[in-house]
């Protein structure tokens, strides 16, 4: 892939992950507040329920803290993707998708099987939560 190729394709990114909606800024949210609801057609999602959602799962769905890591940000390893500071939007698409079994690729088949038992409400308060996680994504700019 040349340089080019992964400059448009890191611009194409950002620009597809800017449309999903904005992050919110680090401290915007205050500990459990309400995201309101988003493109996804969600519920507002609860902060303090998601994070106890994916620290400690639920009924029939693994914590999400078991591949992602603490937060999002420590996957157990590199075929997991950080979640922490991700657009809720995008988290919430996403789960939908393997919800409905229409995301494939990857870790589709396992992340499929747990959002499977995810109701709309846990989605949007997944998605609030993860959004809220101070982020460690970092974006292709001046990649190699």
């Amino acid at each position: 892939m040349t340089k080019t190729s992964v400059t448009l394709l890191a611009l194409t990114c950002a620009f597809t992950l800017a449309a999903c909606g904005g992050n919110q800024a680090e401290g915007e949210h205050a500990a459990g507040a309400a995201q309101a609801s988003s493109s996804a057609g969600l519920p507002a999602g609860h902060i303090e329920a998601g994070m106890t959602l994916a620290s400690k799962g639920g009924t029939g769905i693994a914590a999400c803290a078991s591949c992602h890591g603490a937060e999002g940000n420590a996957p157990i390893d590199g075929m997991y993707p950080k979640l922490g500071g991700q657009y809720a939007d995008y988290i919430a698409h996403s789960l939908q998708a393997y919800r409905g079994g229409t995301r494939a690729g990857g870790n589709a088949d396992i992340m499929a099987a747990q959002a499977k038992a995810l109701s709309d409400q846990q989605i949007a308060d997944l998605a609030a939560y993860f959004a809220s996680v101070p982020t460690q994504l970092r974006d292709l700019q001046n990649a190699n």
